[in-house]
C-alpha cells in the first residue's frame, strides 16, 4: 500500500490509531458477504472479525476455556481498513469509586 505524501490527514489518523492502542487487521473486502468472517492472531490472541447480518463489521476475542463465550472487541473501520483495540481497560466498564472521607470534628 502507497501512501501519497501530501495527505496529511491520512498520515495523522494512522499515527493516531497506532499510539492509541489500534491494530490493523485487514481490508473490509477480505470480508464481502453477510455471514463472512476472518480469524487472525493478534499477540497471541485469536480474534474473529465477523461480518454480521446487519452488515456491521464486528470482533471478537476468542476465549480459550471452553466456557467462555467471544467477548467483544472495540472494531473500526477506516479508509477501508479494519483496526481492532485489544487494550482490556478499553473494554471493562468504569465503576465511579466511593470517597470515603471522616470529617475533621468527628
Amino acid at each position: 500500500m502507497t501512501v501519497p505524501p501530501d495527505d496529511r490527514s491520512f498520515r495523522r489518523e494512522m499515527a493516531s490509531a497506532y499510539r492509541s492502542g489500534w491494530h490493523f487487521v485487514d481490508l473490509v473486502t477480505a470480508i464481502p458477504h453477510r455471514g463472512d468472517s476472518l480469524m487472525v492472531t493478534l499477540f497471541g490472541e485469536p480474534i474473529v472479525v465477523a461480518r454480521e447480518q446487519d452488515e456491521d463489521v464486528r470482533a471478537y476475542r476468542c476465549m480459550r476455556r471452553p466456557r467462555g463465550a467471544p467477548q467483544p472487541v472495540r472494531c473500526a473501520i477506516r479508509y477501508g481498513m479494519i483496526f481492532v483495540n485489544l487494550d482490556q481497560r478499553d473494554h471493562q466498564l468504569v465503576e465511579a469509586e466511593a470517597i470515603t472521607a471522616t470529617p475533621r470534628s468527628a
